[in-house]
Formats: C-alpha cells, sequence, structure tokens
C-alpha cells in the first residue's frame, strides 16, 4: 500500500503505518478542540495532518478524523461536514465541487476474509471521488471504489461497488454470503 495490494503486520511497513497513525490521532485531536472560529490555528494544523496547505475554498466542519492524512487529495470548492472519517493510508482523491454530508466515513484498508489470514495482513484500495459528487449522512465508502462524477450516495448507504456517473446509489442491507 498505499494503492491495491497486502501488507504483512509487523512488517516495517506496518511499523512506519502505526506511527503515523499516532502522529495522525495526535494531529486531530488538536484540532477538534479549537474553537470554531480559530481559521489560523485550524490551517496550520491541516497542513500538518495533511502535509500541505487545504487548497482554495475547502470547507472542512470539525471534528474531523483521519488515520494518516498525508494520502488524502481535496481539490478546491470540497465541502466537508462534521464528524467525517478518512482512513486513507491507500489513498483518497476527492475532486472540485464535492459536497460529503456528517459522518460519512472513507475506509481504504481492511482485514481478508480468511480467519488465518486476518491478524496478519491488511488488504486495501485506494477511493476515488470525481467531480460534483454529493455523498448523503452516514455513508460508507470502502476500499478501491471510485464514484463517478455528478453521482449521489444516498444517507446511511455503504458503497462496495463503483458508481456510475450521474447515478444515485442507495442501500446498506447486510447479506450473507458464504458461511466457513
Amino acid at each position: 500500500m498505499p494503492g491495491d495490494r497486502l501488507m504483512r503486520i509487523h512488517s516495517p511497513e506496518f511499523k512506519a503505518m502505526s506511527e503515523r497513525v499516532l502522529r495522525a490521532t495526535e494531529l486531530t485531536s488538536r484540532l477538534n478542540v479549537l474553537p470554531f472560529e480559530d481559521e489560523e490555528g485550524k490551517a496550520a494544523l491541516f497542513e500538518q495532518i495533511l502535509g500541505k496547505p487545504l487548497p482554495p475554498k475547502v470547507t472542512i466542519y470539525p471534528p474531523f478524523y483521519t488515520d494518516h492524512g498525508l494520502n488524502l487529495d481535496l481539490a478546491e470548492r470540497v465541502f466537508i461536514n462534521q464528524n467525517c472519517t478518512f482512513l486513507d493510508y491507500a489513498g483518497i482523491r476527492i475532486a472540485e465541487r464535492v459536497m460529503i454530508a456528517p459522518k460519512v466515513t472513507f475506509i481504504t484498508v481492511g482485514h481478508p476474509v480468511d480467519p488465518e489470514e486476518r491478524r496478519s495482513r491488511l488488504t486495501g484500495g485506494p477511493i476515488d471521488v470525481a467531480e460534483n459528487v454529493w455523498i448523503g449522512a452516514g455513508a460508507t465508502i470502502l476500499p478501491g471504489v471510485s464514484i463517478g462524477r455528478d453521482a449521489v450516495v444516498a444517507a446511511g448507504a455503504v458503497v462496495a461497488d463503483d458508481v456510475p456517473p450521474a447515478t444515485l446509489v442507495t442501500g446498506s442491507k447486510a447479506t450473507v454470503h458464504r458461511q466457513w
């Protein structure tokens, strides 16, 4: 990782990722207790979290959470509402004019389904959100998903597959696919 692949737990790469998670958690915990009107303080912390300044006209309402931060790529005129989480180790790209409602979660890393591999490896894939997408409250975007231009993800949706441009996706019903 970043990208589509496996990472062994207890590897140097995993150790480096773990160290960054601790640093990002420290920075976001400081960000999330600043007074709302402290624009200068928020800008300075976002620059440390993201490794670069926020692009012009990006609005992020804390609380804001990320486990890495350095692989979160935000374009201009992105709006991120309160209480969103970006687990961005494998990379998240948010294009221009994307609106993200409260409590949306982006997850780029997971674990294998196989019980024997679950504790020894991580899997993952980047998330790509195209221009002018609207993501509703409480939606969850899973690893490797691309969301096409002008699409709408309904509130509470769990997105595990690519979303075509100019479509509405809904639903969060869990179903049994297999047993072991």
